[in-house]
């Protein structure tokens, strides 16, 4: 077992060597695509869960996921290439909606009376 703070570090040098690995991908399916987080569930190192963000619409999205889960066997190999862990974990591509949630939350914030975006008068001056 490791310790939660080895876990941590591993975590952080994963999430830098993969989003370097991910950006040198040359599939052109790939688009504009972000690592935004590693997540390790258990503090053996076996897995690994990558969470990804794509510029796009929906479809582009699908096509990012499966370039990557395709790739994944290379991404592996690189990532053995490029650590001192004596185990590379499994890895998994997961979509990360983050983004698109803090958007949805920016938009209905906006849209409230009083926040400059919403269309309530503004009330009249006391005097």
């Amino acid at each position: 077992m490791a310790s939660s703070h080895r876990v941590q570090r591993v975590r952080l040098q994963l999430l830098r060597e993969l989003g370097e690995i991910v950006r040198r991908l040359r599939d052109p399916r790939l688009g504009f695509v972000t690592v935004m987080d590693v997540e390790i569930p258990s503090d053996d190192l076996s897995h690994a869960t990558l969470f990804i963000s794509v510029l796009g619409d929906a479809t582009e999205q699908e096509h990012a996921m499966a370039a990557l889960e395709s790739a994944l066997g290379y991404i592996r190999r690189e990532l053995a290439r490029r650590l001192t862990i004596r185990h590379v974990p499994e890895l998994a591509v997961r979509y990360d909606h983050t983004s698109e949630r803090a958007a949805r939350v920016n938009a209905i914030i906006d849209g409230l009376p009083g926040t400059g975006g919403g269309t309530a008068e503004a009330p009249p001056p006391r005097g």
